[in-house]
């Protein structure tokens, strides 16, 4: 038999619970009667009258009651809530999740960067580029792929992970002149990760730890948005260059699920690449030794 809860029920009803808080009657087409709301956002009765369910039967989704809503009932939901295409399929993946009678364990994902992609990031150069895996570590980079990130070296290679720089670094709201809309997008993709893949140790531990370390992560992960910015130019002031605006491109690399690469651009002859030049130039250019965890 099933058990009545586990960690996708638990997600689902979170997701719907904070999704229902932050939408307003009014975006919803509702006029909101006399007096003082004591509840923020949508109440349950108005979500499921909108969305076409009982009062009773949305309660029980949102406890993690009923674990196996029809598409029919999720997009319903997903129109009453408004919900962008990526906040609508994230519904969807944990509505799947939670129908199982036992979460799915995924395979611990390999911190392993194969040879001609360290390769590739020195052919890039003076482009600062970078791997991750899909929680944030950085696995390999080429110089200035580090150190635009200015002080992560300071940090032993394990614990160099792109989401504790913008939340633990002291350095970096100086090195991001918009951290807060940064911060935004690496809680969004971090929560979508964890949403549909709750148990997985390298999302849990650096989830735990930002909870336990920033108060701004913990107000921003209580929010469960999956969404964030797309963002295309990244701008760095930098201690060492000064003010850098480059462009940014990520994507997913074949053969090694989860890692992406990323890998930012400028126009020759502008002041932004020879700062990127420079940068490069200036970079320490020591080996790492292999960390105790690749596999």
């Amino acid at each position: 038999m099933a058990p009545e809860h586990h960690s996708g029920d638990d997600e689902l009803g979170r997701f719907l619970r904070a999704r229902r808080t932050q939408t307003s009657p009014q975006s919803a087409g509702l006029t909101p009667g006399p007096g003082v709301r004591r509840t923020p956002g949508l109440r349950r009765e108005e979500l499921a009258t909108l969305a076409g369910v009982s009062i009773d039967y949305y309660t029980r989704m949102e406890r993690g009651k009923e674990t196996r809503p029809s598409p029919a009932v999720i997009d319903a939901l997903a129109r009453a809530l408004q919900l962008d295409d990526a906040e609508h399929q994230h519904l969807r993946d944990l509505a799947v999740r939670a129908a199982r009678y036992a979460p799915r364990t995924a395979p611990t994902p390999s911190r392993t960067v194969r040879p001609h992609l360290k390769l590739l990031l020195e052919t890039v150069r003076p482009n600062p580029a970078y791997v991750v895996s899909r929680s944030m570590d950085v696995l390999a980079h080429n110089p200035g792929g580090l150190a635009l990130y200015a002080g992560i070296d300071d940090w032993p290679a394990t614990r160099r992970n792109l989401a504790r720089y913008l939340f633990l670094h002291p350095a970096a709201r100086e090195v991001f002149p918009d951290w807060d809309n940064q911060i935004r997008g690496c809680v969004a993709r971090l929560r979508a990760l964890a949403g549909t893949d709750p148990d997985a140790p390298d999302l849990t531990q650096l989830v735990g730890e930002l909870l336990l370390k920033s108060p701004d992560f913990a107000g921003l992960w209580e929010r469960y948005e999956v969404t964030g910015r797309k963002i295309t130019t990244k701008t760095f002031q930098h201690p060492q260059v000064g003010r850098i605006t480059l462009s940014f491109q990520g994507m997913a690399l074949e053969g090694t699920p989860g890692h992406r690469m990323g890998i930012y651009t400028t126009e020759p002859g502008t002041p932004d690449h020879d700062a990127m030049l420079l940068l490069d130039l200036a970079a320490p250019h020591r080996a790492e030794p292999p960390s105790k965890h690749e596999r």
